[in-house]
């Protein structure tokens, strides 16, 4: 069974920054891709940033220059450094392992989600 756990939301002003962690634990054959994602209230959930297998990343525009993503493949866990932080980004972020376990297809994986509120 694969879990996704993420950590690090908190409250920030404006400006500021925080850093999420995601460790994906349980037996995985292969990592495809991990990526971020993000959910306002009463907005649908949407896609901020993600790495391939290969490294390669990608971000959506409102935090281009903004956040990155990284991931440590040895300690299975993805990171996303948010800097420059507007109320605007204020929402649960969940973390996605798109992966293969052994014996499954390859499946997406959440986490529960862990807020991060920046006030103005």
């Amino acid at each position: 069974q694969v879990q996704v756990v993420e950590s690090g939301g908190g409250s920030v002003q404006a400006g500021g920054s925080l850093r999420l962690s995601c460790v994906a634990s349980g037996s995985i054959f292969s990592f495809h891709a991990m990526r971020w994602y993000r959910q306002a209230p009463g907005k649908q959930r949407e896609l901020v940033a993600g790495i391939s297998s290969g490294g390669a990343t990608n971000y959506a525009d409102f935090v281009k220059g903004r956040f990155t993503i990284s991931i440590n493949y040895a300690k299975r866990t993805l990171y996303l450094q948010m800097n420059s932080l507007k109320p605007e980004d204020t929402a649960v972020y969940y973390c996605n392992a798109d992966v293969t376990a052994p014996s499954r297809p390859r499946t997406d994986y959440w986490g529960q989600g862990t807020q991060v509120t920046v006030s103005s």
